[in-house]
């Protein structure tokens, strides 16, 4: 990558500039590489001789042209820059030859960030089995899968886990209500009647506080797992499962295995790591007070406990020590979780068995076969920021059985969650009188969009909207802009869902992405850069141009920076784990291809501009193909 390779030689020429003045590097100096705003100030710019004004005790501009001759005399302007300038305050600017670019454009174009070796274990998804799946479950699954296929496209071996909890609190919630309340309405789907069932069960919770008792009760069988009520979870969970695989395979979003939470205690993964808990100081059974009889997990200092699902008031303040057996013997989440992850790192010598499950996904199951899963040495959980503190106890119980390295590598992806705009949340029946900017989505009050039927809506305005009807369906094209709305965010940022903005086909949309790409490809099958592979149509690489870069016009010249810049995007991505910024890549690289498209004439002129235009718009297509490649989303020729 260029920056890398010039962010090293300047940190070369910093350090000799140090060691002239006899002065060490000071410990907050770091040296960063940025891209200038303004297209007359080159491709690359550093602020570092500002930042040693102060240590060096000399002018900024000063040091900037002491460092731009050092790097001179190292040879940086030799290759593939072709001028290095020193601009007040104090900037160093750097501009790219664009001969020396083109003749190198596959090796600089190629991914060579640092990868790490071995197996990443990427979860994601992982939707309570009770319900139909809703756009913030959507939200978990397009960032986990992106990651996944970014970290593919790095080189890193990637497998990719749902953890399906048939052994939860909202299982049995579903189960409960099944048995003891009537849900009326027409449902296509099986998993539409267990939303109602959910948001019923839990408000004939409130009329009946006795009913909750029944809960007990079954989750004690589902965890028994022999009785006629575990069966009807089972049933229930798996056929629900099956629905939610269907409905994320809309969105391009698959997996390689299912690990049911049932399976962890069936096998002896819980037994296996209750006893190496209980050889730790960390590991303790409480004696007496309100968490008598519970197993805890030390978190350091002295604490009360806390009950699973039950948030502190200040977010930012836990309780010292985390609850993993109840006193009646049910496991919480976080203690199977902590088994989980003894296995996703192969620290266990207990393993599952598997049988395919649908669409080359394998299960656990008690009556399969041997499978290479897990082991990873790398694990990745995607999950949102509600999470952070369950996240952190299964570090700090890796820590405590004296797996630092693994706990190192155990890597929260956290998230926003998805809220409801008012106008949408006033279409669901939400009260909106409180005048709130967003409002939560509720499965216990039954609240929230379900994916299919968001699928549905985007997909028939999505269909009105359309002049042609050519390549993609305008249910692919549906799912498409519905994925890249919930990528395109900060992944810290909370994604308040306004369904007429989201099926929006304009600005920065999954759409423009489509269409831009599919223009590409119209304009080099009239350029003749067309050849036939197999049955189908490729288009083919024209010849490399020739061309003198300094007479590049103002569009050629952005295009072709912002097409440079993807190699250093994918490694930024990469290191940050962020989706978004491959969405924010892509749209202003099909911005910038659809200013160059509409300012310079492609297929007319002299022919070493066709020449020049034609590769540029070959280039642009086949990067912006990677990008959508990356963020799953289709590369059309047709529109």
């Amino acid at each position: 990558m260029i920056s890398a390779t010039l962010r090293i030689e300047i940190e070369r020429g910093v350090r000799k500039l140090l060691d002239e003045a006899g002065t060490s590097w000071p410990s907050e100096l770091k040296v960063l590489v940025d891209r200038p705003a303004h297209p007359d100030h080159g491709e690359y710019s550093t602020n570092v001789a500002m930042l040693l004004a102060k240590t060096l005790r000399k002018p900024p501009m000063e040091i900037a042209e002491k460092l731009k001759s050092e790097l001179e005399q190292a040879g940086i302007a030799e290759g593939i820059f072709s001028k290095v300038e020193a601009v007040p305050p104090g900037f160093l600017n750097f501009a790219i030859d664009w001969n020396v670019w083109l003749n190198r454009h596959r090796e600089y174009s190629a991914y060579q960030g640092e990868t790490e070796k071995g197996k990443v274990v990427i979860e994601h998804t992982s939707i309570n089995p009770n319900k139909s799946a809703h756009i913030g479950h959507l939200r978990n699954s397009c960032i986990g899968d992106t990651l996944a296929r970014l970290l593919s496209r790095a080189g890193r071996e990637v497998e990719i886990h749902n953890y399906i909890d048939d052994l939860g609190n909202q299982l049995a919630d579903t189960v409960v209500g099944i048995l003891h309340t009537k849900t009326d309405g027409k449902h296509v789907r099986f998993g539409d009647f267990c939303w109602d069932t959910y948001a019923k069960v839990n408000k004939v919770y409130k009329e009946d506080p006795g009913l909750q008792e029944e809960r007990t009760r079954v989750l004690h069988e589902l965890e028994e797992g022999t009785s006629s009520t575990a069966w009807i979870g089972r049933l229930t969970a798996e056929k629900i499962v099956r629905e939610q695989l269907h409905e994320m395979k809309a969105f391009g979003i698959g997996y390689d295995v299912l690990v049911w939470e049932s399976r962890i205690v069936a096998e002896g993964l819980w037994e296996a790591a209750f006893e190496h808990l209980q050889a730790t100081g960390a590991f303790y059974k409480v004696e007496e007070g309100k968490l008598a009889g519970c197993w805890v997990l030390r978190h350091g200092g002295e604490g009360s406990g806390e009950a699973e699902g039950a948030p502190s008031p200040d977010p930012e303040v836990h309780q010292a020590d985390k609850v993993l057996v109840r006193s009646n013997g049910i496991l919480t989440y976080t203690a199977k979780d902590i088994a989980y992850h003894l296995w996703k790192f192969g620290l266990l010598s207990q393993d599952f068995t598997y049988m395919p499950f649908a669409d080359g996904v394998w299960s656990t199951d008690s009556q399969g076969q041997a499978m290479p899963f897990g082991r990873g040495e790398t694990v990745i959980n995607v999950i949102d920021y509600r999470q952070e503190y369950p996240q952190a106890m299964v570090k700090l119980a890796l820590e405590a059985l004296g797996f630092k390295e693994q706990a190192a590598r155990l890597l929260h992806v956290s998230y926003g969650v998805v809220s409801l705009s008012p106008e949408t949340a006033e279409s669901l029946g939400v009260d909106t009188s409180a005048g709130k900017g967003s409002y939560a989505m509720s499965g216990r009050q039954g609240v929230g969009i379900k994916v299919a039927e968001l699928l549905q809506v985007m997909e028939e305005s999505i269909e009105s909207k359309r002049s042609r009807q050519e390549g993609l369906s305008s249910r692919e094209i549906a799912a498409a802009a519905i994925r890249y709305y919930l990528l395109k965010y900060h992944l810290q940022t909370e994604v308040v869902f306004d369904l007429r903005q989201a099926t929006e086909v304009s600005g920065n949309s999954g759409v423009y992405l489509l269409y831009a790409y599919a223009r590409a490809g119209s304009v080099l099958e009239k350029a003749g850069a067309a050849g036939q592979t197999g049955s189908g149509k490729a288009l083919m690489e024209p010849p490399v141009p020739s061309f003198d870069g300094g007479a590049l016009e103002l569009p050629e010249r952005q295009l072709l920076k912002q097409i440079a810049y993807w190699s250093e995007t994918m490694d930024a991505a990469v290191r940050q784990l962020a989706p978004n910024l491959i969405c924010s890549y892509a749209f202003e690289l099909s911005l910038l291809f659809n200013n160059f498209y509409g300012a310079c004439p492609i297929l007319k002129g002299p022919a070493d501009r066709v020449e020049l235009r034609v590769w540029l718009t070959w280039k642009f297509r086949e990067t912006l193909g990677k990008a959508l490649d990356v963020l799953g989303l289709p590369a059309p020729e047709r529109m």
